[in-house]
């Protein structure tokens, strides 16, 4: 199975939804968490070969996160949450356990410190939600640089595309750490 992410900055406007399932269908992808969807309802939409499962962004056609889905592993899909305009989950069965797919698009450095809280907290209360056998992947944009710096080498390893992490960075990395 071939899990994705995609920012696609906008499907408000039709044709950025039409090339869509031709670019995923390209890379062969079978999951694909989708943020800045910008739409103002929730629901399934088929695409091509997929089903595009999204969740209400905000009343200015900002945020949104979705879920394309290829028709041949459709039937695998238990359940989708969309927690907020921020953050979703698609729970897939495979043979011994699931697959909890989180696709999150975190607030920007520039924003509050609160809301940066509230959202490292949604992200906590879904990844304690499952049971700890259940695989967890994280995907998505999280607005984050991550550093080389020596204490969070533990954590992402030796190399980084970045010499400092952001605040965002941080965050993302005590996140992992504490819940690895």
């Amino acid at each position: 199975m071939k899990i994705g992410t995609w920012n696609v900055r906008s499907l408000f406007r039709a044709l950025s939804f039409k090339a869509g399932p031709r670019e995923l269908a390209r890379y062969k992808l079978d999951v694909v968490g989708v943020q800045e969807v910008s739409w103002d309802k929730g629901g399934t939409v088929r695409a091509g070969d997929y089903d595009f499962f999204y969740g209400k962004g905000n009343e200015n056609h900002q945020l949104g996160t979705g879920f394309f889905v290829h028709r041949r592993i459709v039937s695998e899909v238990k359940r989708v949450e969309f927690v907020s305009d921020r953050l979703s989950y698609i729970v897939l069965r495979v043979r011994w356990h699931n697959i909890i797919v989180v696709n999150v698009h975190a607030p920007s450095k520039e924003k509050s410190d609160k809301s940066k809280d509230d959202f490292y907290e949604e992200i906590e209360q879904v990844f304690d939600h499952f049971l700890k056998y259940h695989m967890k992947m994280f995907l998505g944009d999280f607005n984050a640089k991550v550093g080389r710096e020596n204490i969070f080498k533990p954590t992402i390893g030796q190399d980084s595309l970045h010499q400092d992490s952001n605040d965002n960075g941080v965050r993302l990395v005590n996140f992992a750490t504490y819940k690895i």
